[in-house]
C-alpha cells in the first residue's frame, strides 16, 4: 500500500545526539473519508491499528478503539497501519478498509497523523440469469483469484473480495473447466457482470462503467451464445442491498433495500433531512447508521398510499427514527436529489 500524504510535511533533523528529546506521536481517525457510497462498515473503534519503530518493534498493536491517546516516542520513523479487518484471502462479503502512513517524528515535536482509509481490495459480483440455470443445469460457476477460486451459487447475491489484480469467471461443466472471462480489477474497484447463456451460440458483450466517490463500480453485461445481457436483482429480506449499495443498482426493480430511518420532509431539508415533527407522509430517509443526517448519504423512499405508509409515515409514527427498516420497490438515480425507491410495495421492520 503507498503511504498517503501527511497532514503536514516533516524533517528529522540531522543529528539527534545526546540532546535529543522525546517526541509526541498522535493519531486520529478521518471518517469524512468514508462517504456514501461506502458499504457499511464496522465501528470504527474496532479497526485494528499497529504502530511500529524504523527497526519493526511494535509500540502498539490493537483496536483503533483501545489505543492510547498519545505515545511518548525516541525521535525518528514510525509506521502507522489501521484495517477494518485481516483479508488474507478471497471471501464474500469481506471489504477491506486501511491506511498505511510513515511519519518521522524530530526531536521534542508533536506529530499527528490523520488516517484516511479507503478501499484496499477489489470485488466482484455476478447477476445470473433465470437461462444461464437453464442452460447449464449441471454447471458450476468459480470465480477466481491468484490460485484461489470461490463456488458462486446461481442464488448468490454477495460481493467477492479479492485482492487487486485479475479475476477469472470459470463454468465447470460436464466433467471440465472453461474460462468464461478474465478481468483486471484495481483497488476500490466493485465489478457487476450479469451473466446471461441463452440457448444459441457464440457470445457479445457490452460493458456499461459508473463511477462514485469511494468506489468504482463497473457493470457489465456478459452473454453466453449471443443476445442481449439480462438484469438480475431480485431480492429478499433477507439478502437486501444496504444503503449504500444501492446506487450501483439503478434500474432494477422489485428489490429489497434496508437501512435505519433517519428522518423525511426532504422537499425542505436542504442538504439534511427533518428528523423531528415530520409534515410529509410520502416520504422517508433511510441511511446505513442511524446517526446520518446529510441527505446525499441517504436513499429516500417513496410511501405509496395504503399499507407501506399507513405503518411508515412520519407524521403517525415519530417514533419510528433509528428503526431499523426493509423496503421493497424500484431503485432510481434520483429522488428528492439523492438516490431513490419508488413504488414501494413491501416492507420489514426490524
Amino acid at each position: 500500500m503507498a503511504a498517503l500524504p501527511l497532514l503536514a510535511a516533516l524533517t528529522a533533523c540531522e543529528d539527534f545526539g545526546l540532546s535529543a528529546v522525546q517526541g509526541e506521536l498522535t493519531w486520529t481517525l478521518d471518517k469524512e473519508a468514508f462517504t456514501k457510497a461506502s458499504a457499511e462498515i464496522p465501528d470504527t473503534n474496532d479497526f485494528l491499528l499497529t504502530v511500529s519503530d524504523a527497526k519493526g518493534k511494535v509500540l502498539y498493536e490493537g483496536t483503533y478503539g483501545d489505543s492510547p491517546a498519545s505515545l511518548q516516542v525516541d525521535p525518528g520513523s514510525y509506521t502507522l497501519r489501521i484495517v477494518s479487518v485481516p483479508f488474507t484471502a478471497p471471501a464474500f462479503d469481506r471489504p477491506q478498509y486501511g491506511d498505511e502512513q510513515v511519519v518521522v517524528v524530530p526531536s521534542g515535536q508533536n506529530v499527528e497523523v490523520k488516517l484516511q482509509c479507503t478501499l484496499l481490495n477489489a470485488g466482484i459480483r455476478l447477476k445470473i440469469a433465470s437461462d444461464f440455470l437453464t442452460t447449464f443445469p449441471g454447471g458450476v460457476l468459480y470465480v477466481k483469484g491468484g490460485n484461489t477460486r470461490l463456488m458462486y451459487s446461481y442464488k448468490e447475491n454477495r460481493i467477492a473480495y479479492f485482492q487487486p489484480g485479475e479475476v477469472q469467471a470459470i463454468l465447470y461443466n460436464e466433467g471440465k473447466d472453461e474460462v468464461l472471462f478474465t478481468r483486471t480489477l484495481a483497488q476500490r474497484e466493485i465489478l457487476t457482470v450479469n451473466l446471461s447463456a441463452p440457448a444459441t451460440a457464440k457470445g457479445v458483450s457490452s460493458i456499461q462503467v459508473s463511477v462514485d466517490t469511494t468506489k468504482t463500480w463497473r457493470k457489465e453485461d456478459f452473454t453466453i451464445g449471443g443476445g442481449n445481457g439480462t438484469n438480475g436483482g431480485s431480492g429478499s429480506g433477507n439478502n437486501a442491498y444496504g444503503v449504500s449499495e444501492a446506487a450501483a443498482h439503478i434500474g432494477e426493480e422489485d428489490v429489497w433495500v434496508y437501512g435505519y430511518i433517519v428522518g423525511g420532509d426532504l422537499s425542505s431539508a436542504g442538504k439534511s433531512v427533518k428528523t423531528g415533527k415530520c409534515t410529509k407522509n410520502t416520504h422517508l430517509a433511510i441511511a446505513a447508521r442511524s446517526s446520518v443526517t446529510d441527505k446525499a448519504s441517504c436513499v429516500a423512499v417513496e410511501l405509496p398510499a395504503g399499507t407501506v405508509r399507513d405503518a411508515l409515515n412520519l407524521v403517525d409514527h415519530p417514533d419510528l427514527i433509528g428503526k431499523r427498516v426493509y423496503v421493497k420497490g424500484n431503485v432510481v438515480e434520483s429522488y428528492f436529489g439523492t438516490t431513490g425507491l419508488k413504488g414501494t410495495k413491501d416492507f420489514a421492520l426490524k
